[in-house]
C-alpha cells in the first residue's frame, strides 16, 4: 500500500473545524490521513514530499460537467462576443475562407452566442450563404440549442428547418455531434488534456452529465489508465431501465482503481433562460413573440414524480436540471411527494418560499456562479422584475441549504476557482456587482466546492489540493478577492493519496 509523508503544511479550516496552528506533517496510507503531528517521521516505505510551508485544502470538486463536451470544445470558433446573426456569419465565413482547399466534409464548430440578447434570431439561409457544402454547427452559449447550415443539417441526419434546432430536439444531436466529428484516438487525446488542466487547478472529483453511457465509457476510461480524478456518472431517462437492469446504484464502484461511481438519474425538466424555455410563474418581457410566455415544463408534474419514485426506488439519487422558478417548485413538489434524495440543478430563480423547502426537504442546490456574469444583461432583458432573485446564494446558505458549486462546462470552463471568484464578487466587468447582497464569503465557497469534506485530519479521504497562497487571505475590495481567487497557483493535487500533479 502507498504511503506518502507531507511535510510543512499549513491546513486551511472548513467549516466549524478547528485547523492546526502552523506547519504540521502528515502521512497518508492508502487514500486515508492517519497521522497528523507537529513533525513526523519517515518511514522506510513513505514518499516524502516538502510543501515548504504551502497551504493545504481538500481537493476540489465540479460538480456539473459534460466532460465530452468540454473536451471538444478546444476545436471551436469562440462566439461569445457575438452581438447579432451577422457578426457570427462574419466570423463563420472568415473560418471558411481560411479553410478552402481542405476536406469539404470538415465541420466547422463554433460555441458561445447568446441568442436571447439579439434583435432577431439566426437562420439556415445565412449560414448557407457563406458556407456552401462545408457543415457549419453553432452551440449556444448555454448549449441549449444548436444552428446548424444545410450541410450539417444532413450530416448529422436532422430535417430541414429555417431556424435554430431547439432543445428537446438538440440533445440527442449534441450528443452524437462528436462521433460525427471526432475520431476515437482525437476523443482520447481531448479527454486527456482537459483532465491534465482540472488536476492542474486542483480538482480531485467531477460529476459527469454528458450525454452517453457513461458507466460503461468512464469505467472503460478508468481501466485504460485515462481517469486521474474521481467521476461520478449520470444516466438520464433513456438509460435508467438500462441502469436497473445492471443493478447500478448510486455510490457503486464501477472501476478497478475505484475513481467512477455511479451517480444520479439526470432529468432536464425545463429549459434554459437563453432560449426563454425555462419554465416560470410568470411571463417573460416580450412574451408576444414567444410560442411559451412562461418558458416550458418538458414533464408533467405526474411524469416527474414518477421517474423520481422509479430511481429512488432502485437506489438511484436525482439531479433534476430547474432554471425557472416554476420548474423548480414542481421539482420539489416531486422530492417532497417521493422522498427522492438529490439536487436541484442551476436553481437559477427560485421563489423565497422554495428556498425554505429546498432546506427543509434536505435537497441540495447545484449552482454554477459563473453563469450569473454571463447572465446579467439578459436577466434584466428578460426578467427585470425578478433579476433579484437570481442566483441567491446567500440566502440558500442562511436559509440552510446545502449548496455545492460547480461550472456546467462547456458553459463555464472547467476551473472552481472562477466559480468561487463569482460567487464572492458578483461582476465579471467594471461594473457594480449584481445583487451584491447575494454574495457568499471565500470560506462558504470553499465549503461548497470540497464535496463536503471538512478540515483535513486523522481519517480524512486523501484527495487533496497544495495551494501557493492563502485563499482565504482578504483583498481591500471584493474585485481584489476574486482576482485573488481567479490567480490561485496549485502546486500539486493528490487523489486517492497519489500526487497526479506537482508543479514545483
Amino acid at each position: 500500500m502507498t504511503s506518502l509523508l507531507l511535510r510543512r503544511v499549513r491546513i486551511v479550516r472548513i467549516g466549524d473545524g478547528p485547523a492546526p496552528e502552523g506547519e504540521v506533517d502528515l502521512r497518508i496510507v492508502g487514500d486515508r490521513v492517519v497521522e497528523l503531528a507537529p513533525r513526523l517521521q519517515p518511514s522506510a516505505s513513505d514518499e516524502v514530499l516538502d510543501a515548504e510551508g504551502r497551504w493545504l485544502i481538500p481537493g476540489l470538486w465540479d460538480q456539473h460537467v459534460h466532460l465530452g463536451q468540454w473536451a471538444a470544445t478546444a476545436g471551436r470558433l469562440d462566439l461569445s462576443s457575438t452581438t447579432s446573426p451577422e457578426a457570427a456569419v462574419r466570423l463563420i465565413a472568415a473560418e471558411v475562407g481560411s479553410r478552402r482547399g481542405g476536406a469539404p466534409d470538415t465541420v466547422i464548430q463554433g460555441f458561445g452566442h447568446r441568442a436571447a440578447a439579439w434583435d432577431r434570431q439566426p437562420t439556415v439561409a445565412e449560414l448557407d450563404e457563406v458556407s456552401g457544402d462545408i457543415p457549419v454547427v453553432l452551440i449556444s452559449g448555454d448549449a441549449h440549442h444548436g444552428w446548424l447550415n444545410s450541410a450539417a443539417l444532413r450530416l448529422l441526419d436532422v430535417p430541414p428547418r429555417d431556424g435554430v434546432v431547439e432543445e428537446n430536439e438538440w440533445f440527442p444531436v449534441f450528443a452524437r455531434l462528436d462521433e460525427a466529428t471526432m475520431t476515437a484516438e482525437g476523443r482520447r487525446t481531448a479527454y486527456a488534456k482537459v483532465l491534465d488542466a482540472a488536476v492542474r487547478r486542483g480538482v480531485v472529483g467531477v460529476r459527469e452529465f454528458e450525454w452517453a453511457d457513461n458507466a460503461t465509457d468512464w469505467a472503460e476510461r478508468s481501466d485504460s489508465g485515462l481517469a486521474v480524478v474521481r467521476v461520478r456518472t449520470a444516466t438520464y431517462a433513456a438509460g435508467l431501465a438500462d441502469t436497473i437492469a445492471a443493478g447500478r446504484r448510486s455510490g457503486d464502484v464501477l472501476d478497478r482503481a475505484g475513481l467512477i461511481t455511479m451517480g444520479p438519474l439526470k432529468i432536464i425538466s425545463d429549459g434554459s433562460l437563453n432560449t426563454r424555455t425555462a419554465f416560470c410563474y410568470d411571463p417573460y418581457v416580450g412574451d408576444d413573440v414567444l410560442e411559451f410566455p412562461r418558458g416550458r415544463a418538458n414533464n408533467s408534474p405526474e411524469e416527474l414524480g414518477e421517474l423520481l419514485e422509479l430511481a429512488t426506488r432502485n437506489g438511484l439519487e436525482v439531479a433534476v436540471h430547474a432554471i425557472g422558478d416554476a420548474a423548480v417548485g414542481i421539482a420539489l413538489d416531486a422530492f417532497s411527494g417521493t422522498g427522492a434524495r438529490g439536487t436541484i440543478e442551476h436553481a437559477q430563480l427560485v421563489a423565497p418560499a422554495d428556498v425554505e423547502r429546498m432546506a427543509a426537504l434536505g435537497v441540495v442546490a447545484s449552482v454554477q456562479p459563473a453563469h450569473l456574469l454571463d447572465d446579467r444583461d439578459v436577466t434584466h432583458q428578460c426578467w427585470p422584475d425578478r433579476a433579484d432573485r437570481c442566483f441567491a446564494l446567500r440566502s440558500m446558505l442562511e436559509a440552510g441549504v446545502n449548496l455545492v458549486l460547480g461550472s456546467d462546462a462547456p458553459v463555464a470552463p472547467l476551473d472552481p476557482w472562477e466559480a468561487m471568484a463569482a460567487a464572492v464578487h458578483r461582476s465579471g466587468d467594471e461594473r457594480e456587482e449584481w445583487n451584491a447582497a447575494e454574495t457568499i464569503t471565500v470560506a462558504q465557497a470553499l465549503a461548497a466546492s470540497v464535496d463536503g469534506a471538512g478540515t483535513i485530519g486523522v481519517g480524512s479521504l486523501a484527495d487533496l489540493a497544495l495551494l501557493d497562497a492563502d485563499p482565504g487571505a482578504q483583498g481591500s475590495t471584493g474585485a481584489a478577492v476574486a482576482a485573488h481567487l481567479r490567480s490561485m497557483q496549485v502546486a500539486a493535487t493528490i487523489v486517492a493519496g497519489r500526487v497526479v500533479q506537482r508543479s514545483y
